[in-house]
Formats: C-alpha cells, structure tokens, sequence
C-alpha cells in the first residue's frame, strides 16, 4: 500500500513540475548579460527533470521526489529573480 501512494505522491509531482517546465518563458532579452544565466536555469530545470525519470524508471522514488524539488526550485529562483515570464495565477511558482 506505501508503494502505492508513493507512486501516487510522484505522480502527482511529476504533474507539477511539468506543468511548471510548460509555461515557464525566459523573459530577458537575447542581448542581456542575465540571458545565460536565465538558459543556465531552465536547463538545470530539464536536466533535473529528466534525472527525475530515469530514477522513477529505476524504482528508486526517494531520489526521483529529490530530483523534482531540484527541478522546481530552479524554476522558482528563476522566476524570483526575474530570469523568466510565468504565469503567475497558476499556483505552480512561489512568486504567485
């Protein structure tokens, strides 16, 4: 029953940052000294999501709920600082 929810659980954060990786848009111009940064951020984000699959593929959930949290706080101190456009009504970033 714990693998259960578990699967559930990560299911549901899957769903989450997806939704997160979906909308987010780099908001600073091509020109800007912030653009490298802010692709720096969205690919940590990827790169985290991805590892997040190849751990749920390999049943090892703890590591992929971590690779989430990774992946979602990128996009949230993205968004923070300005780096990228997000919906801000979605409830799926801390600046909303």
């Amino acid at each position: 029953m714990q693998k259960e929810i578990d699967e559930k659980r990560l299911e549901k954060e899957f769903e989450v940052t997806g939704s997160a990786l979906k909308k987010v848009k780099i908001a600073v111009p091509e020109g800007s000294h912030l653009r490298k940064a802010a692709e720096d951020f969205l690919d940590m984000a990827k790169r985290y999501y991805s590892d997040a699959e190849h751990f749920r593929k390999k049943g090892d959930y703890a590591s992929a709920f971590g690779a989430l949290n990774y992946a979602h706080a990128w996009l949230d101190a993205g968004a923070k600082l300005g780096l990228f456009e997000v919906d801000r009504k979605s409830g799926l970033f801390v600046v909303d």
